[in-house]
């Protein structure tokens, strides 16, 4: 249970960070999640920028066919990865705004 994991049951997704930010500390700087309720996992993701996500995509070798798209509340684009990396599942997470659309009858 998450109430009684110690600092040390969360060594592998912190370890992970660690490495991330040694080896790839020039890439554009992510919200971190880490949490007892998945001690295996981290979180990294990346609001207004879907590029930001794509960098850190491409410096991992997730390949493209495996991230997965979805719209949230009409209004936000939702891109998904996630690899296995040093012992943890990294997750990836990027928000973006979805392109305004034209008015029905207007000229583009």
């Amino acid at each position: 249970m998450s109430q009684d994991l110690t600092l040390d049951g969360l060594a592998v997704p912190l370890r992970v960070l660690r490495l991330l930010a040694v080896d790839f500390g020039h890439l554009p700087a992510p919200d971190v999640d880490v949490s007892p309720l998945y001690p295996d996992r981290l979180q990294l993701r990346f609001h207004d920028d879907l590029a930001h996500f794509e960098t850190w995509r491409d410096a991992l070798g997730i390949t493209p066919d495996t991230v997965t798209y979805h719209e949230q509340s009409g209004a936000t684009s939702v891109l998904k990865a996630s690899v296995d990396y040093a012992g943890a599942v990294l997750e990836l997470t990027g928000y973006g705004d979805l392109p305004a659309l034209a008015p029905v009858g207007t000229a583009a």
